[in-house]
């Protein structure tokens, strides 16, 4: 294509409309419930260590003593942050935000996309799915919000799916349970690659076909952010939400505890390193913000654009995005 030719918007008129019409939508929906919107740095100086992650890097010039650009990152969400705010005394709070995310791009991936993200002080993670129900359904229409909300744990889905326990499954039988899947065909998978593989290939796409469908109880060692769950340790108290075999939301009840977060975050760099990835320094502002008191509370993030695709009857995430990537 001749260069500049893609110069018109990935959306319709109407679609931007609609963009317009839900985010009006999510403002009205916390300001009913007295939350505060906020707003923080899309430049950060530490990226998340999540080793299935990936941050883009910027250079802002030669700041450093030995003249070479500083490094920066570009958030991959404002959690961190919006923590630190939290611990300053917030109270509850919202965001709606763009975040970027290098090695993402697909049918439901652009590298930046839009995030709504929010923390409910004194929240169960039940409470925050009830919440995360009533404002889905608001964003969705009255289809969406006629059946009721259905739950289940991890092990619950991976039972019924796939005749599996995830966590007392072997590496050997994940690997046959994924062995059709072509990004298995590699060597090196860990026991988490080969679960997050089959969520996100397998069980995934099958749920939320009726309505929304929260599942709750993932594996401790993919919840680096959320406490664990009292009566089973091997689980944390995390959910995710489908809906039309979409994941929209990602929560937690959040880990307060600042010895134990940068216990996680030294593992996670130690996964990191294990797979070849760089190395990302701690977010100590963050650190020190647990240190001081992050209160009791439960926070998610959602795909704001992944709504407008399921609110919009879109195909492809580039169809609700002004300018996609490739052509920003």
């Amino acid at each position: 294509m001749k260069e500049g030719a893609d110069w018109r918007p990935g959306a319709s008129r109407e679609r931007l409309v609609a963009r317009a019409r839900l985010l009006a939508g999510v403002r009205e929906f916390f300001a009913a419930r007295g939350v505060l919107e906020v707003d923080t740095p899309i430049i950060v100086n530490a990226p998340v260590s999540d080793v299935h992650i990936h941050s883009a890097t910027v250079a802002l010039g030669p700041h450093t003593a030995g003249g070479s650009p500083a490094r920066f990152f570009l958030h991959t969400s404002p959690e961190y942050a919006m923590k630190r705010l939290l611990a300053a005394g917030s109270g509850d709070i919202f965001q709606v935000c763009h975040v970027a995310r290098a090695l993402e791009t697909g049918r439901v991936h652009n590298p930046e996309f839009t995030l709504l993200e929010w923390y409910r002080l004194g929240y169960s993670l039940g409470q925050l799915m009830d919440e995360v129900a009533q404002l889905v359904g608001c964003l969705l229409g009255p289809a969406a919000a006629a059946a009721p909300a259905q739950r289940l744990t991890y092990r619950e889905v991976f039972l019924r799916e796939l005749n599996l326990d995830p966590f007392e499954a072997g590496l050997d039988q994940l690997a046959r349970a994924a062995a059709h899947l072509d990004l298995a065909r590699g060597t090196g998978l860990d026991r988490d690659d080969y679960l997050e593989l089959l969520m996100g290939s397998v069980i995934g796409p099958r749920l939320g076909g009726e309505g929304l469908s929260f599942i709750h109880g993932y594996p401790a060692s993919q919840a680096a952010l959320a406490r664990l769950d009292p009566a089973d340790p091997r689980a944390a108290q995390r959910f995710e939400l489908y809906a039309r075999g979409m994941e929209l939301a990602n929560g937690f009840h959040e880990l307060v505890d600042p010895a134990e977060q940068r216990a996680r975050f030294e593992a996670d760099n130690t996964a990191r390193a294990r797979a070849g990835l760089p190395l990302h320094p701690l977010d100590e502002r963050l650190l020190a913000a647990l240190q001081s008191g992050l209160p009791d509370c439960a926070g998610v993030a959602v795909g704001l654009d992944r709504v407008l695709m399921l609110a919009t009857g879109a195909n492809h995430i580039e169809e609700v995005l002004a300018f996609p990537t490739p052509r920003a």
